[in-house]
């Protein structure tokens, strides 16, 4: 009950003129950041935390809450319509969503995703009011063997569902955590794969990855196809969902919130891991799951709600624990000490007046982010219709510019066009493009859990599963990894049983011919 009194307090002051004008602001700025290839919130947050000096602290923390919501709906738009994420959060929309796209149901794909962040985040922020006690304890009691296999989770799921064949799959994935490996050791400080270059001490952006291998990547590969397979235009289709696209696509919405806040909430990682395990669930529930790969509306539904979802998680976290999970939480966290204020457990003590409005500005940032951006869809799906020449040496710019802006290094952009190169060959042969992107993300953080988890066992693998919650988790990889057998086994004894019954029915319509016979 006092949740709620404080919450109504929250949007008496939220609801105010200037309040309400920062946070369209936020949700504008940052959905016009997030359609750039390679600049996503965090970046958005980052450059515009000095413009927020002259700005009360309550305004400032409303206007970057509109912009991470904007940032995250605007990685999936370029996603949908360009197969180019925004950013890391938006990486698996473009599984679905460009292939909707390219039929000609970009706009369709667009407003699922728009509706998917609504739910999203009106049901993670609720989750936010009512549970942040709960998963603040949650968080405190997880150790490195429970990050460790989740992270583990994330792998093993995303390589079994994506790709041709399970192989390309840890090929793809290979060549992610080596990618990630890049730098200098973090315990040793001793260099790895660098070749001697300082640039590469510092490792490989996960942001420079991901706008190589999908943006560079995917322009090389247009590029060579251009004159063997001429452009043809694609259609644009109506900006609303069909009966049959709400019907398929209301699960999905509803499973997102379920998956991806508490994945927000604990010290994991973000919206990388419960997005990808979306994508999963969804093509292991669906009654469509031949489209999956060609366009299927519930891999866009899912993994764009639970995206929203965690990211209302990670706001639970940092503001109960002062634990940033993401690179916009960190950068949020900054923000909160450069005035003066320190987040964790006594937060809501003591600054309560503004932590309740930033919780009641995420419901009014979450709505304005539908209202502002659903009828928008069919004006961000005729980007479409731009020559693809043109459109992509735009996004070749874009990239560049997003690359460069990670640093301020010129090495990154020759980075960067190696890695596009990378992308190209992998496209040539068959290798999927997120196992990589995952690995990249998550393999130095995998590193660095199993080795904390192995200190404190003092190298005894049995530390690695010492906690239920790990064994639980390693069940299901045990499971994922196996299921192919025993779907297979499965089938052998139904077969078997089939066959055997077909010849004790064989056998006795035979005794009885022959009786009628003698007879």
């Amino acid at each position: 009950m006092d949740s709620f009194a404080n919450l109504v307090d929250g949007f008496g002051a939220a609801l105010t003129p200037t309040h309400l004008l920062l946070a369209a602001i936020g949700v504008l700025l940052g959905t016009a950041i997030g359609v750039l290839p390679g600049i996503g919130p965090a970046m958005a947050v980052a450059l515009l935390l000095p413009i927020t000096y002259s700005v009360e602290p309550t305004g400032a923390f409303i206007m970057f809450a509109g912009i991470y919501y904007g940032g995250m709906f605007g990685g999936s738009t370029t996603s949908i319509l360009l197969n180019t994420p925004g950013e890391t959060a938006a990486v698996v929309t473009a599984i679905e969503g460009h292939p909707m796209a390219k039929k000609g149901r970009g706009a369709q794909a667009l407003a699922a995703a728009a509706v998917g962040h609504f739910i999203g985040g009106i049901a993670g922020t609720t989750l936010l009011v009512l549970l942040a006690p709960m998963v603040a304890d949650l968080a405190v009691n997880i150790g490195a063997p429970d990050y460790f296999a989740v992270m583990l989770l994330a792998f093993i799921a995303v390589t079994s569902v994506l790709g041709s064949s399970r192989v390309r799959g840890f090929a793809s994935l290979g060549i992610g955590l080596m990618l990630g490996l890049v730098g200098l050791d973090p315990i040793t400080g001793q260099q790895r794969l660098t070749f001697g270059s300082l640039h590469l001490a510092d490792g490989v952006d996960a942001v420079v990855v991901a706008v190589g291998l999908f943006a560079v990547g995917e322009a090389l590969w247009v590029a060579a196809h251009l004159r063997h397979r001429p452009a043809t235009p694609i259609p644009v289709g109506r900006a609303w969902l069909s009966k049959d696209d709400i019907a398929r696509s209301w699960k999905p919405w509803l499973r997102g919130p379920l998956i991806g806040f508490p994945f927000g909430s604990v010290p994991a990682g973000g919206a990388e891991i419960p997005t990808f395990l979306s994508y999963t669930t969804e093509k292991r529930l669906s009654a469509h799951r031949a489209e999956f790969g060609k366009g299927a509306i519930e891999g866009v539904a899912g993994p764009e709600s639970t995206a929203s979802a965690s990211a209302a998680g990670t706001m639970t976290t940092m503001l109960t624990l002062g634990l940033p999970t993401t690179a916009v939480a960190a950068v949020m966290l900054a923000a909160f000490q450069q005035y003066g204020i320190q987040p964790g457990p006594l937060l809501f003590q003591r600054e309560s007046e503004l932590v309740w409005t930033l919780i009641a500005s995420l419901f009014i940032g979450t709505t304005l982010l539908l209202v502002l951006n659903l009828p928008l869809a069919p004006v961000w799906a005729k980007l479409l219709q731009i020559p693809r020449p043109y459109l992509y040496a735009g996004i070749l710019f874009f990239a560049s510019v997003g690359a460069y802006a990670v640093s301020g290094d010129v090495a990154d952009l020759v980075l960067l066009l190696v890695i596009g190169i990378i992308g190209f060959i992998m496209r040539r042969f068959g290798l999927p493009l997120l196992p990589a992107i995952i690995g990249v993300i998550l393999g130095p953080n995998a590193e660095q859990q199993l080795r904390r988890a192995l200190q404190i066992s003092d190298g005894d693998l049995g530390g690695l599963v010492n906690t239920w919650f790990s064994v639980a988790v390693y069940a299901v990889i045990a499971t994922i990894l196996l299921w192919p057998l025993i779907a297979k086994t499965i089938r052998f004894v139904r077969d078997r049983r089939d066959s055997g019954e077909g010849m004790s029915g064989g056998g006795k319509s035979s005794e009885r011919e022959s009786v009628a016979v003698d007879g």
